[in-house]
């Protein structure tokens, strides 16, 4: 599995989890479940909603021959 989700991508990612998630716990909805979504592609940095497209917010690296 190739990372897709860049480091700026991955911050934002995390740290709307853990908001969705803290709304969760605050108004005791199960809602805040929701938030494990974007938490979880944060921390192993791939999106499979990317995949399909071909899309990346990672640095592309050249390769020099």
């Amino acid at each position: 599995m190739k990372r897709n989700v860049g480091g700026i991508d991955r911050a934002i990612r995390a740290l709307a989890g853990i908001v969705i998630i803290c709304l969760g716990v605050y108004f005791q909805s199960y809602w805040g479940a929701i938030g494990l979504i974007p938490l979880l592609t944060a921390l192993i940095g791939w999106c499979p909603a990317y995949a399909p497209f071909g899309l990346s917010s990672c640095k592309a690296t050249s390769k020099s021959s």
